[in-house]
Parts: structure tokens; C-alpha cells; sequence
């Protein structure tokens, strides 16, 4: 889900500057936003679900 953001303000920081237009905010700070919800997404927020970790007590065979 960060990732997808991430993708999105990247594009729009690429977009703005290719257009050399001004929204406000600098690209500079759309960039460290993008980053930062990359970081989010390395670290795993927003990641987990409900049955993703099953732990090491599986059925074996014997």
C-alpha cells in the first residue's frame, strides 16, 4: 500500500519538474515523502494481515 503511494508521489514529483511547474510544495519535499513511505513499506507497516504468519508449529511428516 506504501508502495503504490510512494509510486504515485514519485510520478507527480517527476511530472512537476518535467513541467517545471510549482504547486506549492518543492520537489525536494515530494521526493523525501516519497522515500519515506518507501521506508514505511521496507519496514513492513501496513503490511500485515490476519493469517500471514503461521509460525514454526506447522503439521510435519513423519
Amino acid at each position: 500500500m506504501f508502495a503504490i503511494a510512494a509510486a504515485i508521489v514519485f510520478g507527480i514529483a517527476f511530472l512537476l519538474d518535467l513541467l517545471n511547474a510549482s504547486i506549492g510544495i518543492g520537489i525536494t519535499a515530494l521526493v523525501a515523502l516519497g522515500l519515506c513511505l518507501l521506508a514505511l513499506h521496507q519496514a513492513g507497516v501496513g503490511t500485515a494481515g490476519v493469517n500471514t504468519w503461521r509460525g514454526y508449529r506447522t503439521r510435519t511428516r513423519r
